[in-house]
């Protein structure tokens, strides 16, 4: 058995595969399976395209009932529970939010007040209703989602279920950042992952991952900067403005799925509070780079 590797870009990022199989031909039947159903959850998902069940979503006008894609209803329901037990920290309906902003790693400037009360009153979880038979009902006009923070640990999860029922012994699906397992290396030893410095210098802990998913929220990849101050890409749904005080968070967690949504709400929660909120939760552990450059963490020793 040897180990085998497929790099390639969807859902605005950069994916790898790998896979642990017999042959060339045969990683490549694994790699065509990952890749089709990777980007059948970028044609359900992203905002980007006019086609996709999100922007349909999008579309709908406040006030009135519409039904929608199961699968996608799914995940929703899933996100309101999120919305919950982080008290509106981790919120898919922050798009309004984020069309104010422009993460391209340059100089920019923050929106007016106006502009982030506006926006404000066009998001939050709680004014969509989600009802049976994958039905859905905006509140307010102009509401919109955006499943960027948790879309990619989705898709991550889904490939690492669809390799299951093929058979597949050994793999990893690393989503940029948003990384799920499957059994054991060719050598029979565990996936392993590193976390960095935000600048990917240096690797600050490297520890084995046995069928466990991990993803990371940062500020080194898209950002912007006013006045030398940097900004980061996460948005905090009750302020709108981008939050601060956290360089990076890594959460590990059973999946992939799971960790990208609790980093993004660790991220606006804060260092204490987001301490305090993974520790509540079982089998989920982060690793918390602050503003200072300083380690938090409750990963097992």
């Amino acid at each position: 058995m040897n180990e085998y590797h497929f790099p390639f870009k969807r859902m605005g990022s950069a994916f790898e595969l790998i896979v642990v199989a017999k042959n060339k031909g045969e990683a490549d039947h694994y790699f065509e399976a990952g890749l089709d159903e990777i980007t059948r959850i970028e044609d359900l998902l992203t905002e980007f395209k006019s086609t996709s069940e999100t922007s349909r979503i999008n579309s709908f006008p406040a006030h009135e009932i519409f039904t929608i894609d199961g699968e996608v209803h799914q995940l929703l329901q899933r996100c309101q529970k999120l919305y919950s037990i982080s008290q509106g920290a981790f919120d898919v309906s922050v798009a309004p939010l984020k069309k104010l902003y422009s993460f391209k790693r340059t100089e920019s400037s923050l929106p007016s007040n106006i502009e982030i009360n506006d926006a404000l009153q066009k998001s939050g979880f709680n004014n969509i209703l989600l009802l049976d038979n994958h039905r859905i009902c905006f509140l307010k006009k102009e509401m919109k989602i955006s499943f960027a923070a948790i879309g990619k640990g989705y898709a991550a999860d889904k490939v690492q279920s669809l390799w299951k029922k093929m058979g597949v012994t050994g793999g990893v699906i690393n989503a940029s950042g948003d990384i799920s397992v499957l059994g054991k290396r060719a050598d029979g030893t565990c996936w392993s992952t590193g976390i960095s410095n935000t600048d990917r210098t240096q690797i600050l802990l490297k520890l084995q991952m046995p069928s466990m998913a991990v993803a990371t929220s940062g500020d080194y990849e898209q950002f912007f900067t006013q006045d030398g101050k940097r900004y980061s890409h996460t948005i905090h749904p009750k302020t709108g403005l981008p939050v601060h005080g956290i360089r990076s968070v890594t959460v590990f967690s059973p999946s992939a799925e799971l960790s990208d949504a609790l980093a993004t709400a660790v991220n606006v929660m804060g260092v204490d509070e987001g301490k305090h909120f993974i520790e509540q939760l079982p089998l989920t552990w982060y690793f918390i780079l602050d503003e200072k450059n300083n380690v938090h963490s409750n990963l097992p020793a």
